[in-house]
């Protein structure tokens, strides 16, 4: 089957016949992977294998959230316990240079760990801003509040991850960080005016409108769109995201799972996709809620379809991976500028 808009999970670390069967029929654009599916580097390769296969496209995106902090699918003993977005905020405020170099090192680790199990995809950096209400679902995942910082920040990750083949996805475009509920469980409400967001929480996406992905953010932007949650208002989507922040790549929805958004899986993809997006996400592999997306989805449109073109133009060649040597160099460095941290036993001003 071609290409359908959507990517979607599986439910542990290997495939089951009966996933496999479904998404060789079902034909999802790409897949994502939690930390349920992940145990080894050498099993998670073999799952993304397995994945592609089922699919018949190696070339099909396999995405991951690896950010650092609390939300680290692939974590030690395998990989690396990286420190959250905010650590590194903290270093920049102080030193902007040190921050943006560490954040750079800190990505090309990240990716080069990445693509050497085969994901394509880094659903990162976070370019949220934060505020004293921010809710813990982001919290220490924002870089801070300065939106300059922030997208200067943001664009080191991006620039890490492509210098190792990986391709960046930002988000919560246009911005969480205003939200005081969780969006997995509730839905929030954003009642700040339309020249407030533009001069703040819209800022850092329209820096970084060139980077090729972008994901949405399941919230209501009331000085937009009272009634509908940013991933399934066409409002939003053509006059801020499209226009104002000037975004003309893939736009991939939030996890169509979250509790935020109401309707049944299909309504909520139809409504994503109605509304602007190219792709939608659904993350939590189960059987029922991917076989209804899948049935009440149709085909990739033409625009899509021109803009995922568009985007694999830009997507980083894959990259040799990093020698021993040269990633102990690199965690040396990046050990080094943290220690710099304000805050951090040694650091200068602790």
């Amino acid at each position: 089957m071609a290409n359908r808009p959507f990517i979607l999970g599986c439910h542990g670390p290997t495939l089951n016949e009966w996933e496999r069967a479904f998404f060789a029929e079902a034909g999802p654009y790409g897949f994502i992977l939690f930390k349920r599916n992940c145990e080894t580097p050498d099993q998670v390769a073999a799952l993304i294998g397995d994945l592609l296969e089922s699919v018949g496209r190696p070339d099909a995106p396999v995405l991951v959230d690896q950010e650092g902090g609390r939300v680290q699918r692939l974590g030690p003993p395998h990989w690396r316990a990286m420190p959250a977005a905010a650590r590194f905020g903290e270093l920049a405020a102080d030193d902007a240079e040190a921050g943006r170099e560490a954040v750079a090192l800190n990505a090309r680790l990240l990716g080069d760990e990445l693509a050497a199990c085969g994901f394509t995809a880094d659903c990162a950096p976070v370019l949220d801003l934060s505020y004293p209400e921010t809710h813990e679902a982001i919290g220490d995942r924002a870089f801070g509040s300065d939106p300059a910082l922030v997208a200067d920040l943001g664009r080191a990750v991006c620039d890490g991850l492509s210098a190792a083949g990986v391709l960046p996805i930002v988000k919560h475009m246009p911005g969480h960080g205003r939200a005081t509920v969780d969006s997995h469980h509730e839905l929030p409400r954003v009642s700040a005016g339309l020249a407030e967001l533009e001069a703040s929480d819209f800022a850092p996406f329209r820096a970084l409108a060139d980077v090729p992905w972008a994901m949405t953010a399941h919230i209501i932007f009331e000085a937009v769109d009272a009634e509908r949650p940013a991933t399934v208002s066409p409002r939003m989507i053509e006059e801020v995201i499209r226009g104002f922040i000037g975004f003309d790549g893939v736009i991939v929805s939030d996890d169509l799972s979250m509790k935020a958004l109401s309707g049944s899986p299909s309504e909520r993809a139809q409504a994503s996709l109605a509304a602007g997006c190219d792709l939608v996400l659904h993350c939590n592999g189960k059987p029922e809620e991917m076989t209804e997306l899948a049935e009440g989805v149709g085909d990739m449109s033409a625009m899509s379809t021109e803009r995922l073109a568009r985007a694999a133009a830009k997507v980083p060649a894959a990259a040799a991976r990093l020698g021993a040597d040269e990633r102990a160099d690199l965690q040396a460095r990046l050990d080094a500028l943290l220690a710099r941290a304000p805050g951090v036993p040694g650091a200068p001003g602790a």
